[in-house]
């Protein structure tokens, strides 16, 4: 993606937006050379100085089958994001924007076709969004839990390059103190941008104006 160099985040702000936003678009080529996406929560794992996103589909969707073809494949997230108006910078000459965080990882599959493997992984998805649940997948039965695995293709996406972009108008101090009371008082995406002003230590500059 387009990534000026202010706006380039590290690999922990990745990790955090991924975990923190784990609803994933997951995008292959498909036989006709076209792109194909599916979208789906994905499990970040760390295993050493190496990610892996872990996820499924149904077997009825083609996209694990391009996956076994063409196992490189992109996998994006998107964080909060919301309109920035003009009316935060002190002079007239400005233009809307719009601020958003977002990673995109290169990966490599591997396909995940046995079933205890894919237990393994629900497990984890479990985890993420409802673990009290895993009682109640242990208590369905052995027949019925073959039955739900079969009907799915589990995948680890390597992830081999990462890329992260934290569009928070970071290049425009001047803004800062205006975009901050903004997004304070806005929706859930402009309270979380909010949040990142403080993480990013932008509220610094908001803190030190000088009083008038």
């Amino acid at each position: 993606m387009y990534l000026p160099p202010q706006f380039k985040g590290d690999r922990a702000q990745a990790e955090s937006l991924i975990e923190e936003h784990p609803f994933a678009s997951l995008i292959s080529i498909d036989d006709a050379g076209l792109p194909y996406v599916t979208h789906l929560p994905l499990h970040l794992e760390v295993r050493g100085d190496q990610r892996v996103l872990l996820g499924h589909v149904a077997k009825p969707n083609p996209h694990w089958r391009y996956l076994q073809a063409r196992p490189q494949a992109v996998a994006t997230f998107l964080g909060p994001h919301a309109y920035l108006s003009p009316k935060v910078y002190p002079d007239l000459a400005r233009v809307p924007t719009w601020n958003y965080l977002a990673v995109h990882c290169t990966v490599k599959a591997t396909l995940v076709e046995d079933p205890l493997a894919k237990d393994r992984l629900l497990k984890k998805l479990i985890g993420d969004h409802e673990p009290p649940y895993a009682e109640q997948w242990r208590g369905l039965g052995e027949e019925f839990a073959h039955k739900m695995l079969a009907g799915i293709v589990g995948f680890e996406l390597e992830v081999t390059d990462l890329q992260c972009k934290v569009k928070i108008n970071q290049h425009r101090p001047e803004a800062h103190a205006a975009m901050k009371t903004m997004y304070t008082a806005g929706n859930d995406n402009e309270r979380a941008l909010a949040g990142w002003m403080d993480r990013l230590g932008l509220t610094a500059s908001v803190n030190s104006l000088p009083e008038v």
